[in-house]
């Protein structure tokens, strides 16, 4: 057993670089390639349960949940709208937010770039 303190103002230079959100799910509508990193924190992300550290830089992108998701944000902001419900909600450092799996959404990351801690699972 392990206990793990999720760590405030982590920076995207501080993550792996994981290459384009478009080669891993999302469709990019805004920001050219918008590019992914990562840090994980249990697991890996194919596993049922895995968390970890993600972020991206500035663009607007449209992403289709394939996993439900409690995630804080601890770096940057972010403005995340739910395509079925139209509804948007903006998140800064210290923010959280429940998704669940299937659930469509637009991001558009307002600061330079912005870094989540996020528990997922199947």
């Amino acid at each position: 057993m392990s206990l793990t303190a999720i760590q405030h103002g982590i920076k995207i230079s501080e993550l792996d670089a994981w290459g384009k959100l478009s080669d891993i799910g999302g469709q990019i509508l805004e920001g050219g390639d918008v590019a992914a990193f990562g840090r994980m924190t249990h697991g890996a992300p194919t596993d049922p349960v895995s968390a970890g550290y993600f972020g991206t830089t500035k663009g607007k992108f449209r992403l289709v949940y394939p996993f439900s998701e409690q995630a804080t944000v601890v770096e940057g902001e972010v403005r995340i709208t739910d395509e079925s419900t139209g509804e948007t909600r903006s998140f800064k450092a210290g923010d959280s937010w429940f998704v669940t799996k299937g659930t469509s959404t637009v991001w558009e990351v307002v600061s330079d770039g912005f870094v989540k801690h996020y528990l997922a699972f199947v």
